[in-house]
């Protein structure tokens, strides 16, 4: 599989949405983005934030931007600074770099796209994520 399809990407938030539940998390936000970084899907719970979209999104299309999950990132940040600073720049400021941001493959280890999750930690926003991807039947990879 080279793609993700919009059933798959929908049952990817299902199943995060249901382990945030599960888990009792606050009120998500998730958003599924092909390899090209474009929105295949978005589901906000009742009661979460404002700019939800535009955090989930960061995570997923930092994610993609270096082709390794956001928690990657988050140790650049804390480690190398000035390579976040350049990256954001370059990326008109799209990427958030905290942990969220989970790599979808396909069986043969293909990026087909990434999950974004944000509402609670980031840590926990990642348990989600990983959840919702493995549950559609892909891997996770959350760097």
């Amino acid at each position: 599989m080279t793609d993700l399809p919009l059933a798959k990407s929908l049952e990817i938030i299902t199943a995060a949405l249901a382990k945030g539940t599960e888990l009792g998390l606050k009120p998500l936000a998730v958003v599924v983005l092909d390899a090209g970084g474009h929105v295949k899907a978005f589901q906000r719970q009742d009661g979460a934030s404002m700019m939800r979209f535009e955090i989930a999104s960061g995570k997923a299309y930092g994610a993609l931007a270096v082709g390794v999950g956001s928690r990657w990132l988050n140790t650049q940040a804390e480690t190398r600074p000035h390579f976040l600073e350049g990256l954001s720049a370059v990326s008109g400021g799209k990427i958030v770099a905290v942990p969220g941001g989970v790599l979808v493959k396909d069986s043969k280890g293909t990026i087909i796209g990434a999950v974004g999750i944000t509402g609670d930690t980031s840590d926990n926003d990642e348990i989600a994520a990983i959840a919702g991807i493995e549950a559609a039947g892909f891997t996770a990879d959350a760097g």
